[in-house]
Formats: C-alpha cells, structure tokens, sequence
C-alpha cells in the first residue's frame, strides 16, 4: 500500500508515520507513506497556497490550482483508489471504512486547512471525505496520521499476530471484553476464574458476555436496535 499525504505541515506527520507500527510497516515493506509539502505547487514566489473567499466571509481558504497541481502530478504517476479530504464535516472514520481502505493500493489524503478549500476541490478532485469527529482542529494533519495508522496496522503482515487485528474494538460491532495478565492475584485483586480455567469454550462465552456488557455500557449506539 502507498498512502501520499499532501499538506502544509509536514512537519507535524512526519515524526509519526516513521515510528511504531506505521514505521515499523514501512521498513518491512508493507507500505510506503510519501508526504508533500503543498507549497512546492504554489504559483507565486512566496509559496502561498491560501487566498480570500469570494462573497466576504471570514478567514481564508486553500486556494484551488496548487491543489490541483500536486494531486493532477500524482494521478499521471500511478492510479488511486481513493482521493481524501479531512474534514470536519465529514462522515467520521470508522474501523468498517479502516478495513475497506486497508484492501486499497494507494490512496492520496488532502489535509484540510484554514477555513477549508475551494468547494470546486471537493467537487472534482475528491472522492472521499473523512472526519476523526465532531469538532474543529488547526489542520487535518491530525486526522491524515490518524487514517494512515488505521488503515496500515490492519494489512496482513504488518501487527504479526493475524489473529490480533480482527480481535480489536469495533471489528464485530462490540468493544473488547476485559483482559488480564499475570499474576492471577495481585493486592487481592483477582484475574476472574473462568479465564484460569482453560475451558476454551467457557472462556470464549464468558468473553462475548463481557464484550456484550461494555458495549452496552459504554457504545450502545453499536448494538443498534437490536442491543
């Protein structure tokens, strides 16, 4: 997988997306993150990317052409699955959309900034937006390591243990059930008993019931209707 990344502040991913699991990834080759500093494709000589909107609003938006510029150069260089915008305003990132982009080749993520982008972006050079939620940060710089680490940590290979991905939090519409390592005691807080007593089908009950109970508690809007 190849994730480039088009934004003014390299400078905020560049340091997460080269340590941990995306790190790690990209040196086993599992995946490349390429990132592109917006203002190469500036027009001018200062490098300027932003401009004032037409109708009088407050701030300033990503001006157009640059965009166009560095998405057009990377499109004539391979074909892309998926074009991203960060936004606020869009629909949120989820682990169903994190599976769904883990099976892409390449994808392009825009870091939102400003006060936004000329609309005519999102209309013609887009083909998804993802938020990482309902508020407003400085830039989507945030939200693009977010998405990156999402979706690379679920490619085959890269977390070693097949079987740990599809365990995570949201996979099956449930949180995980409580877990525990040694030892079974400690200040007489005690590692329940079902899980000591290597009954694997006992266990794996007892865990779906914990999981059940969590999401219920704390995500009820995973269970839906019928939860």
């Amino acid at each position: 997988m190849r994730i480039d990344i088009i934004t003014v502040l390299p400078e905020m991913i560049e340091p997460f997306v080269s340590t941990s699991i995306v790190g790690r990834a990209q040196r086993e080759g599992f995946a490349e993150v390429h990132i592109h500093q917006l203002r190469d494709y500036a027009t001018n000589r200062w490098g300027r990317i932003d401009d004032y909107p037409y109708g009088g609003a407050a701030g300033m938006l990503m001006s157009i052409e640059p965009i166009d510029r560095v998405i057009t150069e990377l499109r004539s260089q391979r074909p892309y699955d998926e074009v991203i915008f960060t936004a606020p305003d869009a629909p949120v990132l989820t682990q169903a959309v994190a599976n769904e982009l883990s099976l892409m080749e390449n994808i392009i993520i825009l870091c939102g900034h400003y006060k936004g982008i000329d609309h005519r972006i999102r209309e013609h050079l887009i083909t998804r937006e993802i938020s990482i939620g309902d508020y407003v940060l400085t830039g989507g710089e945030l939200a693009a390591a977010i998405i990156a680490d999402a979706t690379i940590r679920l490619i085959p290979g890269v977390l070693g243990d097949a079987d740990s991905a599809l365990s995570d939090s949201f996979q099956d519409g449930l949180l995980t059930p409580p877990m525990y390592t040694r030892p079974a005691e400690y200040k007489g807080w005690c590692v329940p008993e079902v899980l000591l007593s290597g009954h694997e089908a006992r266990i794996a009950q007892w865990e779906h019931e914990q999981a059940v109970a969590r999401t219920q508690a704390l995500r009820p809007d995973l269970l839906g209707e019928e939860g």
